[in-house]
């Protein structure tokens, strides 16, 4: 009979030993940071656009372009897609009629450039001009959480506008999406480098 007690007693003390070796580790249970996917760059590469608008430029092989279909688009109103990063960016070209109406697509582009203030922590604006191709414009940077990120226009003055804006197809997290925002301003660069009127 003592031995039997001796057991089951010693088995408490084991089991209570256990119980307390278990709990008694680190107990920093501090949160983590949120992770994101690694995301992996495509090379860069481009490819000319001359589809029979009054324009052409140059734009990312790993990106497609296709129309416009939303209800009260126009001719030459363009996506461009960038399947692989879930971001496309808008491009509606508008001819121009008269000074008044070049007045009002210039003070529509502001606009809606500064709509985005709301969740902006800043907008920048920068001067485009490339007077030997009559390529004129502003280019917005948009900094914060803002739906768009980056948006411009580009003009010759009297006869052409056309319109960009980046937008990316989630929630916009500044904090998620820069690596990502930063290598496709590299290609909103080029194209606006490259664009020439017909």
């Amino acid at each position: 009979m003592e031995l039997q007690y001796r057991k089951i007693n010693f088995l408490w003390i084991a089991l209570i030993a256990l119980v307390f070796t278990a709990c008694g580790g680190n107990n920093d249970f501090s949160p983590k940071p949120r992770g994101y996917f690694r995301i992996e760059f495509p090379k860069k590469g481009y490819q000319p656009y001359s589809e029979g608008c009054p324009f052409t430029f140059d734009y990312p092989k790993y990106s497609k372009i296709e129309p416009d279909r939303s209800p009260g688009a126009k001719p030459c109103w363009q996506n461009i897609q960038f399947p692989q990063f879930n971001a496309t960016l808008h491009l509606s070209y508008q001819p121009v009629t008269s000074k008044k109406e070049f007045n009002q697509l210039v003070e529509d582009a502001h606009k809606l450039s500064f709509k985005h203030t709301v969740k902006a922590t800043s907008i920048d604006e920068g001067r485009i001009s490339y007077p030997d191709r009559k390529v004129y414009g502003i280019y917005y940077t948009i900094d914060g959480n803002a739906a768009s990120s980056a948006q411009f226009f580009l003009t010759d003055s009297t006869h052409h506008y056309l319109r960009g804006a980046l937008y990316f197809n989630s929630e916009p997290r500044l904090d998620s999406i820069q690596p990502v925002l930063n290598f496709i301003k590299k290609d909103v660069d080029v194209m606006i480098k490259s664009f020439k009127w017909r």
